[in-house]
């Protein structure tokens, strides 16, 4: 069987089976809501990918770029899923940047006028907050 569907395989599949996500369901909507571009444009689910093609994910807060060595259709064991796959992500942030970075209690409700000012004097320096 080294027919054309052999050699491609959809993107929310592969992204499962090579274990980017924990369901194809998570997979595909990432796909719907646009947290996956594949050679730099955005990507549905039925995007077939090939060798060589190369895959930005949106998840979780972080990109994961990832190059297809092998499209695959079915979830398979880690190390073979590793072997599918070359990732090219850059680290995660450290600890204690995460750490750093302001934010506010969940719940805490509106900012008041005074607290939004402080927090547009704080991104007018050009530091990001999350």
């Amino acid at each position: 069987m080294t027919s054309q569907a052999s050699e491609t395989v959809r993107v929310d599949s592969w992204m499962w089976a090579v274990r980017l996500f924990k369901t194809r369901s998570q997979s595909a909507a990432a796909c719907r809501s646009g947290h996956v571009r594949v050679n730099g444009s955005s990507a549905k689910a039925s995007v077939q990918v090939k060798q060589g093609d190369e895959v930005r994910v949106r998840a979780a807060g972080r990109e994961r770029i990832v190059v297809v060595v092998r499209p695959i259709a079915k979830r398979v064991g880690a190390q073979i899923a590793a072997e599918c796959m070359q990732d090219s992500s850059p680290p995660p942030p450290s600890a204690e940047l995460l750490a750093s970075i302001p934010r506010r209690d969940r719940g805490a409700g509106r900012p008041t006028k005074r607290e939004r000012r402080d927090m547009e004097k704080f991104l007018d320096r050009g530091m990001p907050l999350a």
